[in-house]
């Protein structure tokens, strides 16, 4: 693996460990309130919170698997396979709740894919 796609796959990884602590950690913050376009009240709601607490789970793992393809395992697949789920996911996302997720999530990942794919 070649260090910019090192470097890359990290910032993806710490992307989701970002996107956890917003979800799970301070749910009902004024921060995650503006970064989902959601308002307080709403995330106040249990079962939003409860929602908001599981998708936060699952960003973790991302970068939890993330950082173990890089640096524990040093498998290029682990990586790709991580990443091609993170750009699947901003795609849906794209799609279906805001077109800037396939830039704001996406971007760092097909970035990433983009160096897996030439430099390896």
């Amino acid at each position: 693996m070649s260090i910019f796609t090192i470097i890359l796959a990290t910032i993806v990884a710490l992307e989701h460990f970002y996107i956890f602590y917003l979800e799970s950690v301070v749910t009902q913050s004024d921060t995650t309130s503006r970064v989902f376009n959601v308002d307080k009240e709403e995330l106040a709601r249990p079962s939003v919170s409860s929602l908001f607490k599981n998708q936060g789970i699952y960003n973790a793992l991302i970068g939890v698997f993330l950082l173990y393809g890089i640096y524990f395992s040093q498998s290029l697949e682990i990586v790709t396979i991580f990443v091609l789920f993170v750009l699947g996911a901003a795609t849906y996302g794209s799609l279906t709740v805001d077109k800037k997720i396939i830039l704001k999530q996406g971007g760092p990942a097909i970035l990433t894919l983009l160096s897996i794919l030439f430099l390896k």
